[in-house]
């Protein structure tokens, strides 16, 4: 029997991670699928039109599979429903119970996954009905469900799940980590940080260039940023508000410093203007105005290997000659 990795034949073991607010939009998506991985839109904290928006003009650029990744505690629902009726070939379902998209997704032939931190939570998805786990890491950028490094949780979660596949996120950006995480029994990767640092994310250049600059110890763990989703751990590289926020103490919600102040805005395509308020989850996508020091800037640990910008297929040929090159 042909598991979901063999169906969607995809030439590389490559996905790019679904970053929200569609900063894996479908210029990214369709080249690492055109790359021969498999792209995966970023619909979190998406409305409905504008996730269907995306998957129309991501099938222009690219016939091969593509994937959507939405965060459920943000959605209405509406998300959901465009994937299903776009078509994609893959959803991505994070933090919350999948079991009640399961049966739509299989009567549409979409392949449905869920994005686990813990062993628990993937033999919960296993047990739903997922047809694979993807297996995050403490090290993962954005939004974080685990406390387990990646190596740890890939061998025990692997074993819970078996035989479904596998892919595993977080702080991976190198060749010849792929090439060692494909050799415990992972399918496939799921890159994040990697693919954010790419002329084709849809991220602020000015977001982009401070991965440059940033290294692992520069990032933490914090609930800070959480407005639209109270209470939910991320990996951000530190910034001024973030350090604003320490020196007075690190209060709680609602008496941190600017509590609820404009810091900026993000142009819609309807020509409207999606105002934001200080210690949004919103992430710096290009079209926004303003300060990123007011803004998390979700990345992983992997930033410690980059350091340039690259084209998607540039990055693919970079991280296949390293593949190839390891442990030569």
């Amino acid at each position: 029997m042909r598991d979901m990795i063999d169906r969607l034949n995809t030439k590389y073991p490559i996905w790019n991670a679904g970053m929200g607010a569609g900063i894996a939009g479908p210029e990214l998506a369709s080249a690492v699928s055109e790359a021969g991985g498999l792209g995966v839109l970023g619909c979190g904290a998406m409305q409905g039109a504008d996730v269907a928006a995306m998957i129309a003009d991501t099938k222009v650029l690219t016939k091969k599979p593509i994937g959507a990744n939405v965060i459920l505690p943000m959605s209405d629902g509406s998300d959901v429903a465009a994937c299903f009726d776009g078509g994609v070939d893959v959803l991505v379902l994070f933090w919350d119970d999948i079991q009640p998209f399961v049966k739509d997704a299989q009567s549409r032939e979409i392949f449905i996954l869920s994005q686990c931190g813990s062993p628990e939570d993937a033999v919960r998805a296993a047990d739903a009905g997922a047809d694979g786990i993807i297996i995050q890491g403490v090290e993962s950028g954005g939004h974080v469900s685990s406390s387990q490094k990646l190596s740890q949780n890939l061998e025990t979660i692997i074993k819970h799940v078996n035989p479904l596949p596998c892919i595993a996120a977080g702080g991976l950006s190198t060749g010849a980590q792929i090439k060692d995480i494909l050799s415990r029994g992972a399918k496939a990767v799921s890159l994040g940080t990697r693919f954010l640092a790419t002329h084709e994310a849809n991220a602020a250049d000015e977001y982009k260039n401070r991965l440059l600059t940033s290294r692992s110890e520069d990032t933490v763990v914090t609930q800070l940023f959480d407005g639209g989703w109270p209470k939910a751990p991320h990996r951000i590289i530190i910034n001024k508000d973030y350090n604003t926020w320490v020196a007075n103490g690190s209060p709680d919600a609602p008496n941190r410093p600017g509590e609820g102040e404009y810091i900026g805005h993000i142009a819609q395509p309807d020509g409207r203007e999606l105002k934001l308020s200080r210690y949004t989850t919103m992430p710096a996508i290009k079209d926004f105005t303003g300060s990123i020091e007011n803004l998390p800037l979700y990345a992983g640990t992997s930033i410690d290997n980059i350091h340039t910008i690259e084209s998607v297929e540039n990055l693919f040929k970079i991280l296949l000659t390293e593949i190839a090159n390891a442990d030569k």
